[in-house]
């Protein structure tokens, strides 16, 4: 696959490294591949490699792509994901568990998965349980999206903090969050998307010593372009990707509209 007869453009924003392409399914197999370089060079250098993976349709094109490389020992990479939902019944497609064990978790085998449990009996005991995990398996890459409301994970504008001291922690989902579930056609109607999740905060996800973040779609214009040119504060929380020494944003034609 030559990369280079895809690209569009390259630029960088601070230390955020920008590619964008003509369309998402190009831009999720570039995307795609450079990961599983990355994956691979880190392989020749270490026993295991730590990844997190984000749970949205803007991810789809990005891990069908991945799923079909038989090269990489999968047996020697961890898998966790970024947030879920609190409150949906156990099994639901609608968690962002079974999105992922559906588009990659069940498709590959990993050494090991480790899920957020949103059921869990203490959440705050949970929140611990899985920061314990980030402790024990720190983390190599973080594949990810950006919502509509600037966030990553689910660090909405009003709950985020760029100096967050816990590394796992309970939220309320602002409506341009909770909306943006409908607009995905996750939900049906607003009042069925839940309130609360648990997330990975924003240290969690800046400690990745790589970001690979895959943001397609005319809705995430907006989003884009505030992550590129607004201040760098937690009024659009995916504004701190530009002091990440090793982040790449990748767009297609729609999502790099206001640019």
């Amino acid at each position: 696959m030559n990369d280079n007869c895809r690209r569009d453009t390259i630029l960088r924003v601070s230390n955020l490294q920008v590619l964008k392409y003509q369309t998402r399914m190009e831009m999720g197999e570039a995307a795609a591949e450079i990961v599983l370089q990355k994956i691979a060079d880190l392989l020749s250098k270490q026993h295991y490699v730590n990844i997190i993976f984000a749970a949205a349709p803007s991810q789809n094109e990005f891990l069908a792509a991945l799923v079909k490389n038989e090269l990489i020992d999968w047996e020697r990479v961890n898998a966790f994901h970024m947030d879920e939902y609190i409150g949906l019944p156990e099994g639901d497609s609608r968690t962002f568990a079974s999105f992922l064990k559906q588009k990659i978790f069940i498709k590959l085998p990993f050494h090991n998965v480790n899920y957020i449990n949103g059921n869990a009996p203490d959440l705050e005991m949970e929140c611990e349980r899985y920061a314990g995990l980030l402790k024990q398996y720190p983390v190599d890459i973080v594949c990810m999206g950006i919502g509509e409301n600037g966030h990553i994970a689910f660090n909405d504008p009003h709950v985020a903090d760029f100096n967050d001291p816990l590394r796992v922690k309970i939220v309320n989902l602002d409506t341009a969050c909770r909306q943006q579930q409908v607009n995905d056609k996750c939900f049906d109607v607003l009042s069925a998307v839940p309130t609360h999740a648990i997330t990975l905060t924003i240290p969690a996800l800046m400690a990745a010593k790589y970001i690979y973040c895959m943001v397609p779609g005319e809705k995430k214009a907006q989003a884009v372009y505030d992550t590129l040119n607004a201040a760098i504060n937690e009024e659009c929380p995916a504004t701190i990707l530009r002091n990440h020494e090793n982040a790449l944003l990748y767009l297609d034609e729609d999502s790099a509209g206001k640019l």
